[in-house]
């Protein structure tokens, strides 16, 4: 199998090129410059690989959540590779991703969304892929959703960045990973199992995983949240 992945959900611009069982991957921390950087790293991927685009079975894309600006790269980049060479696309959630990257079987993720929130999913590893006990959302600090059992592991920036986060699930977690970030490695290996079970989608149907309807609060909406 040969799979083309692409992850710009945060900072972290990063593709990953999946041949069989080798990865070739690119990647660098670049906020703001997801738009330049990524294309000249694809194509240094593909000339790694020594493969052209119209080789590879398919192509995947973090859909998110997390930056706007960032997700909408990704699609558009995974889209427009898809069509140009007639495969299909492979959108993968990035607190998904970032949870592949945990080496657990249970995992509770937690992306910074600003604003006093954070981006957050908990996934169990079950026959070799991942099922959600909490599906991907949006919390603030006065609604996070319960965690069934014990023993989790706790990864990305919403632990990093939120006392009141850490100190809500703690009682169920045994260990905390810090300073990661989703990467299309993880991404691409999920992908590839989406691709053996059929579950890739023609570009045209691809999309990002917002999440928010908007990237800042009013004037009122910050005054009411203090």
């Amino acid at each position: 199998m040969k799979l083309l992945a692409i992850e710009t959900s945060t900072e972290l611009c990063s593709t990953a090129l999946l041949r069989d069982d080798e990865l070739f991957v690119e990647e660098i921390l670049a906020p703001n410059q997801h738009a330049e950087r990524l294309a000249p790293m694809v194509r240094r991927l593909l000339a790694r690989a020594g493969l052209a685009a119209v080789d590879l079975d398919a192509f995947a894309f973090g859909q998110g959540p997390g930056s706007f600006t960032g997700l909408r790269i990704a699609c558009g980049m995974a889209q427009g590779l898809a069509l140009g060479a007639g495969r299909p696309v492979v959108p993968v959630p990035s607190l998904m991703a970032l949870a592949e990257q945990a080496n657990a079987s249970r995992v509770i993720v937690a992306l910074d969304a600003r604003m006093g929130e954070t981006y957050l999913a908990a996934y169990s590893r079950m026959g070799g892929d991942w099922e959600a006990a909490i599906e991907p959302g949006l919390f603030p600090q006065s609604c996070l959703p319960p965690l069934p059992g014990h023993d989790w592991v706790a990864t990305g920036s919403g632990f990093d960045a939120f006392d009141w986060l850490r100190k809500n699930y703690d009682p169920q977690v045994a260990h905390r990973i810090e300073a990661d970030l989703p990467r299309a490695g993880s991404v691409a290996r999920i992908a590839a199992r989406r691709l053996a079970r059929g579950e890739a989608l023609p570009a045209g149907e691809a999309a990002p995983l917002y999440l928010r309807e908007k990237v800042a609060l009013t004037t009122e909406e910050r005054q009411a949240k203090r």
